[in-house]
C-alpha cells in the first residue's frame, strides 16, 4: 500500500506486558519506509465507523463513503533494521460501547492486518533541565517510558504514573536518579490521584521541566496548579490530555481544540 503516510502492516506478535497493557509488534514491507526517531510520537490506526480494522482492498471505497475513523497511539519502539513497529495498548472498557483500537488489540493475533498513518511529532522532555517531572496515567505510560529511556544518565527527577491495578506496576528503564512513584486507581478517568501527588511532591529549588499527559479534566487541574502555584511558563512544560472521560477520541479532539484556544497554546 504505502500511499502517502499510510502503510499496511500486520501483527507479528501480541503479548501482555501487564494485565491492562498489551504490546503489539507490527511488521510488513511498508514499514521499511517508516522513519526512525519517532519513539514517543504517534501513529493513527484506521478503522471503519463500525469499529472494524480497515482492509487495504476496501480503503478507497470506505474513504469515499466517509466511513473511516482513526485512533491515536504512541510509537513505543521502531527497529529500522527489522522494520518492526511496537505499540502498547491500554486495555479498558468504554462508556460509548465501542473502543475499536482496544478491542482490536485485545483480540490481535499474528497475521491480523491494520493500516496506520503517520508518524506524528515527538514531544520530549528537556534533557538539560535541572530536573524532570513526568506525570501521566496509563495512556501516557508508553510515551513516558520512551522519554525516560532517552534522558542522559545524569538526569534526576520523578515520574508519577497512575495505573489501574497493582499488577500493572512494572520495571522501567531509566536513569538511576529518576525515581518512579506508582499510583493505583481502579477507576481511570475518575478520582485521579495525580494532582494530589504532584502537590505533595518535594520540589527541588531549581525549576523543573514538566512533561504531563493524562485525562482531560485531570490535566486541566494539574496545569492550573503548575501555572498558578509553581509559576511555570509555557516553555517549562509539555502538558496535554490524551483522552476525556465519557467522550470518544473525535469528541475529545473538539474539546481539546477549544481548551487550547482558551489557554493560548
Amino acid at each position: 500500500m504505502a500511499v502517502g503516510n499510510y502503510r499496511k502492516t500486520h501483527v507479528l506478535t501480541s503479548e501482555f506486558v501487564t494485565p491492562n497493557l498489551k504490546r503489539v509488534v507490527l511488521g510488513g514491507a511498508d514499514l521499511t519506509s517508516f522513519p526512525s526517531g519517532y519513539e514517543s510520537g504517534y501513529v493513527k490506526l484506521l478503522f471503519t465507523k463500525q469499529g472494524r480494522a480497515l482492509k487495504e482492498e476496501e480503503a478507497f471505497e470506505q474513504l469515499s463513503k466517509k466511513n473511516i475513523m482513526m485512533r491515536t497511539y504512541t510509537v513505543r519502539m521502531f527497529d529500522k533494521a527489522t522494520a518492526t513497529l511496537t505499540i502498547d495498548f491500554v486495555l479498558h472498557t468504554s462508556k460509548e460501547g465501542i473502543s475499536p483500537a482496544c478491542d482490536w488489540a485485545t483480540r490481535a493475533t499474528a497475521g491480523d492486518e491494520i493500516i496506520i498513518g503517520g508518524p506524528g511529532s515527538t514531544k520530549l522532555a528537556d534533557p538539560d533541565a535541572k530536573w524532570n517531572l513526568f506525570v501521566g496515567d496509563m495512556t501516557a505510560l508508553p510515551a513516558i517510558s520512551c522519554n525516560l529511556e532517552r534522558l542522559p544518565s545524569t538526569a534526576q527527577g520523578t515520574a508519577i504514573i497512575e495505573v489501574t491495578s497493582e499488577a500493572d506496576i512494572h520495571t522501567l528503564s531509566k536513569p538511576a536518579n529518576m525515581q518512579v512513584l506508582w499510583l493505583v486507581n481502579p477507576t481511570p478517568g475518575q478520582n485521579s490521584p495525580l494532582l494530589a501527588a504532584v502537590k505533595e511532591l518535594n520540589w527541588l529549588t531549581e525549576k523543573p521541566y514538566v512533561w504531563c499527559a493524562c485525562e482531560f479534566e485531570t490535566m486541566r487541574n494539574i496545569r492550573r496548579f503548575l501555572k498558578r502555584e509553581k509559576q511555570l511558563e509555557k516553555q517549562d512544560m509539555y502538558i496535554s490530555s490524551y483522552w476525556k472521560y465519557g467522550r470518544t477520541e473525535d469528541q475529545h479532539k473538539v474539546d481539546k481544540s477549544v481548551d487550547n484556544e482558551l489557554e493560548g497554546q
